[in-house]
């Protein structure tokens, strides 16, 4: 049995690919770019693009199972997606990388004038991944949707200025999130391509616990043996320098909403118990993913 790991370069994918390996399964590595994957030897690693259906036919060849990263949404029409070419192909099963977004009630459109920047940006992302479960249930194929919610990689941002010059400069330092480790989020992935009990899920992941701003910078000073200082902007100050770095203003306009949100609570996601229900173990903490990526935050 082959399993199709699309996005097999990604944060997530690439534990994907380690995870499956390491069960002992055939995996079909899928990339824009093979000569720069650096994935390991034992997987089978062919050029794929989403955009390009031409690459497609020799990809899929005897896939039965696919790990299917969100792009995936450029291709849709009758017959014509990515989707429906793999289950032409032979796949059974899907195991879609969605976002915690896609099972948020139905409510605001994109398109509304009348809503602020993060509700719009959070109908525009509901919008998207529950339009690619949707495509993928439509197609008869069993399927398991992992909704990840904020991912502690997005802290990596942080990473340049940390390197150069040990601080970090934010607005809201004690706004906080459950922030999800990307290996949480493929060993459930790995559990429901392997396993059938998962079959027709829908499950919403996300860390262990609420940590702040200020708090996962504590972490990365920690795993790194450092100090590294925290200076708090006031929110003009912090959309200042983000347009500066060459953020959207629009980007920045939802950017400040998500941690105004939760600076006295969890916002619009708190902690699931989802991991610890598939594995039975807890959710990796933050900590645990600082002194994982402790390299990337060091001087060269």
């Amino acid at each position: 049995m082959t399993i199709l790991v699309t996005g097999a370069t990604g944060n997530v994918g690439r534990h994907v690919v380690d995870l499956l390996l390491a069960a002992g399964r055939k995996v079909r590595a899928m990339t824009r770019d093979p000569r720069a994957a650096r994935l390991p030897d034992g997987a089978e690693v062919v050029y794929g693009d989403f955009e390009r259906p031409a690459t497609w036919g020799d990809m899929l060849e005897g896939v039965e199972r696919v790990h299917l990263f969100p792009f995936a949404y450029v291709t849709s029409g009758p017959g014509a997606g990515f989707v429906e070419r793999a289950v032409e192909a032979g796949a059974r099963r899907f195991v879609v990388h969605s976002a915690a977004a896609a099972g948020f009630a139905p409510g605001d459109e994109p398109g509304d004038p009348g809503i602020g920047a993060l509700r719009r940006h959070l109908a525009e992302e509901r919008q998207a991944h529950r339009g690619l479960e949707l495509m993928v249930e439509a197609t008869g194929a069993e399927w398991t949707h992992v909704r990840p919610g904020l991912l502690a990689v997005n802290a990596l941002g942080w990473a340049g200025r940390i390197r150069a010059e040990r601080v970090v400069r934010e607005p809201y330092a004690t706004s906080g999130y459950p922030l999800v480790h990307e290996a949480d989020v493929a060993e459930v992935a790995v559990a429901a391509l392997l396993e059938d009990s998962h079959a027709g899920a829908a499950y919403t992941i996300t860390g262990p616990e609420r940590i702040t701003q200020a708090e996962q910078v504590e972490a990365i000073a920690r795993a790194i043996g450092q100090e590294i200082r925290f200076e708090e902007l006031t929110p003009e100050q912090g959309r200042e320098r983000w347009l500066r770095d060459g953020c959207p203003p629009e980007m920045a306009d939802w950017r400040i909403e998500l941690l105004a949100a939760a600076v006295d609570g969890p916002g619009a996601l708190p902690p699931t118990t989802t991991f610890r229900q598939v594995t039975g173990r807890p959710p990796r903490p933050f900590s645990r993913w600082a002194l994982d990526h402790a390299d990337d935050f060091r001087p060269a």
